[in-house]
C-alpha cells in the first residue's frame, strides 16, 4: 500500500509537469477541518518562531555594539580609579552584557568601601554581586531562544500528523467513490504533502537559529566571565595599594 501510495504521489507530479495547475485555495477548501487546523498550528509556530528570532537578533547586536562601546571608556575611567564616573558610564549603556555585570561589581565594591569592612570581605561581596548579575544576564540572553528548540523539534511530528490525516483522509476517497484511480486520492495525497511539507519549513530554520543563537551566547557567557575576572583583578590591586 505504501508503494501504491508513492505510485500516486509520481502521477501528481507527472500531472504537474504535464500542465495541471493546483489552485492554493480549492486544496485548502478540500482539506478535512483536522489538516486544516495542523496548517494553521504550523503558522501559529512559525510566526512565534521567526518573533523570537527578530526579537534575539536584535537584542545581541545591541548587546554587541554597545559593549565594544562601554569597554574602552569603562576601562579608562577605571585606570583613573574614578569609580563613580565609571559606575554611570555603565548606565549609559543599558543594552550591554558586560555593562549589566560590571556595573553590579562596581557598585557592590563601592558601597563596602564607604563603610569600613576589610579588604578581603569587600572581594568577595563584589565577587558573589558579579556572579549573580552573570546569571540574570544569562537568563536574559536566553530568553526565547528555548521556544526554538520547542518548535525545531515538535514541527516535524506536526506535519507527520497531517501525513497521517492526509493518507487517511486518501483511503476515505477509496472507500467512497469505490475506485483508486488518482481522482480519489488527490485530495488526501495533496493533505500528506503539503503538511509534510510545511512541517520541514518551520522546523528546519528553527533549528538552525537555535544553534546559532546557542553559540552566541556561550560567547557572550565567555566575555561576560572575562569581565568579571579582570574586574576582581583590579579590586585586588586597588585593594592592595590601600592597604599600603
Amino acid at each position: 500500500m505504501v508503494l501504491q501510495l508513492q505510485v500516486w504521489a509520481f502521477m501528481l507530479l507527472q500531472d504537474a509537469s504535464a500542465g495541471t495547475s493546483f489552485d492554493l485555495r480549492s486544496m485548502w477548501s478540500n482539506m478535512g477541518w483536522q489538516a486544516k487546523a495542523i496548517v494553521v498550528t504550523l503558522f501559529i509556530m512559525s510566526a512565534w518562531s521567526i518573533g523570537v528570532m527578530i526579537d534575539r537578533v536584535i537584542a545581541y547586536n545591541g548587546a554587541r555594539k554597545q559593549s565594544r562601546q562601554f569597554a574602552p571608556a569603562v576601562a579608562g575611567a577605571l585606570r583613573e580609579g574614578k569609580l563613580d564616573e565609571a559606575i554611570k558610564i555603565a548606565d549609559r549603556f543599558s543594552k550591554s552584557h558586560l555593562a549589566k555585570v560590571v556595573v553590579a561589581g562596581l557598585q557592590e565594591f563601592r558601597a563596602h568601601q564607604q563603610s569600613s569592612e576589610i579588604s578581603g570581605e569587600e572581594i568577595e561581596a563584589s565577587k558573589r554581586a558579579l556572579e549573580r548579575a552573570e546569571a540574570i544576564v544569562h537568563a536574559e540572553l536566553k530568553r526565547g531562544i528555548s521556544s526554538l528548540a520547542t518548535v525545531g523539534s515538535t514541527a516535524p511530528f506536526v506535519g507527520l500528523l497531517g501525513t497521517v490525516l492526509g493518507i487517511i483522509h486518501a483511503f476515505e476517497g477509496i472507500s467512497q467513490n469505490k475506485s483508486t484511480g488518482l481522482g480519489a486520492v488527490a485530495g488526501g495525497i495533496s493533505e500528506a504533502l503539503v503538511t509534510t511539507a510545511l512541517g520541514l519549513f518551520v522546523a528546519i530554520p528553527a533549528v538552525m537559529m537555535f544553534n546559532y543563537f546557542t553559540n552566541r551566547v556561550e560567547a557572550f557567557d565567555v566575555e561576560m566571565g572575562n569581565s568579571s575576572s579582570e574586574l576582581i583583578d583590579y579590586f585586588l590591586k586597588r585593594s592592595q595599594r590601600a592597604a599600603k
